[in-house]
């Protein structure tokens, strides 16, 4: 396995290959590390084709992006292996459904996700930030992995915003089971490189069946227990989801579908923050300077943890996650299969071609980004500079994550909350690695010194 790390003045990263690869190698890359399917010329060109099993093409350019993504949506819906890996575990929910399916769906989630509906939900975050900081302050003169207590810290908001702490359901044990899942059966098959059809059964995912079947049960059961019990003084997403109607329809979530939005929101919805946070804090040990600006920030501001009224007066921090999951988008590669012939940049779209959106090298891209591999927040000061399409931590178009206004900011809340009361230093020789199965994630961990201030 290649060296995936860098030393000196730019934080790690992957080191994109520069010599084609076979069917054989690109599965390897595939089931090792997604990003290592990304070639070096994907940072250079607006788009590069190929066939590997399937035909193939890497789309880069903004324009084009805004094709695929918002003109012609409709014939680019998520592709037959993305589907596969994910519906197993979260079935058909908003992440994975097309067309009329998602689109209801959608009008009955969004109301959901409004900015006064979030607002009062950060005091939950507010007080997982004020335990991770309890719990970083108790590891003492030793090193803690970051990583491992982001992940904790956003289960926890996540499991008191869908659930409200509902002690009938083990959401920790539906963590897990999919975490299982992802780890045993997430990864790529040959049989999907080679574009075999679903019914081929996969045999990392026919040995977790079982264990996701429990898990669906339980939260079938909970859902109608909630219905019987109805919402709470303030509604959590479990309330605001079966109290949710589609405007045009009048139809409601059923229990099958109330719990395959919960079980998506309960992955993403606390993966990609902790993996946004645990970037951010190895990027602040990476360069002390940006560090002490932010703490700086952070003190003048707070009079205690982070609330969601300090949010907007936190500005560098925002950035400081901006870049994270510039430099890191937790999704690093997406993908589509395309249902009708087209044409993007001169190049011959043919139906069930693979269009894939490498957001990792799009982020890092030669023509798009000034010194794309360094560490700079600042960039984002001017943001109407940034063309729209080159800057995808969250997809766009109709399908951008309903949930990122929650997600950024409960990360402003934790980071502003630790990045007060700590200084943070790396651990020589632990730098994190990022590899992506279906997140970049910091293999290794983020291990780091925490110093009170």
């Amino acid at each position: 396995m290649r060296d995936l790390t860098d030393t000196g003045d730019t934080p790690v990263r992957v080191h994109l290959h520069d010599t084609p690869m076979g069917l054989l190698q690109s599965w390897q890359a595939a089931r090792r590390n997604v990003i290592d399917l990304i070639p070096k010329q994907a940072t250079e060109e607006p788009i590069l084709s190929g066939r590997t099993g399937t035909r193939w093409h890497m789309v880069m350019d903004p324009g084009a992006l805004r094709h695929v993504l918002l003109d012609r949506l409709e014939d680019y819906p998520k592709s037959t292996v993305t589907k596969a890996l994910l519906q197993p575990a979260v079935g058909e929910g908003l992440f994975v459904a097309e067309g009329a399916h998602w689109r209801w769906q959608r009008r009955v989630a969004a109301p959901v996700f409004t900015h006064r509906n979030i607002a009062a939900l950060t005091p939950i975050m507010t007080a997982a930030a004020e335990r991770s900081a309890e719990r970083i302050a108790q590891a003492g003169a030793r090193a803690v992995d970051v990583a491992e207590d982001m992940v904790l810290t956003t289960f926890d908001v996540i499991s008191e915003v869908c659930f409200s702490g509902d002690d009938s359901f083990d959401a920790a044990a539906v963590h897990r089971a999919i975490d299982d899942y992802i780890a045993d059966a997430g990864k790529i098959s040959l049989f999907d490189v080679l574009g075999a059809p679903d019914w081929i059964p996969r045999p990392g995912r026919v040995r977790t069946a079982g264990t996701l079947a429990q898990m669906k049960r339980a939260a079938d059961t909970m859902i109608a227990a909630r219905a019987q019990r109805g919402a709470g003084e303030v509604p959590d997403l479990l309330d605001l989801l079966q109290a949710g109607e589609d405007p045009k329809t009048g139809r409601h979530m059923r229990t099958e579908e109330l719990r395959d939005n919960l079980l998506t929101f309960v992955v993403a919805g606390h993966e990609t923050t902790a993996l946004a946070l645990s970037w951010a804090l190895y990027l602040l040990a990476f360069d002390p300077e940006v560090q002490d600006r932010a703490r700086a920030e952070a003190q003048s501001v707070l009079s205690g943890p982070a609330t969601g009224a300090d949010v907007p007066n936190l500005p560098l921090i925002r950035r400081i996650v901006d870049e994270a999951l510039r430099l890191y988008p937790p999704a690093g590669v997406v993908s589509r299969t395309a249902q009708r012939a087209d044409e993007i940049l001169g190049a011959d779209i043919r139906p069930g071609d693979t269009v894939m959106i490498p957001i990792y090298a799009i982020h890092r891209h030669r023509k798009l980004w000034s010194d794309p591999d360094a560490f700079d927040p600042d960039r984002f000061l001017d943001r109407s500079a940034i063309p729209r399409y080159a800057y995808l931590p969250f997809g766009d178009g109709p399908r951008i994550c309903i949930g990122a206004s929650f997600a950024l900011s409960e990360a402003v809340i934790i980071l502003a909350t630790l990045i007060s009361r700590f200084r943070f230093t790396a651990v020589k020789g632990r730098d994190p690695k990022p590899v992506m199965i279906l997140t970049l994630r910091p293999e290794g961990g983020v291990w780091l010194m925490a110093e009170p201030v």
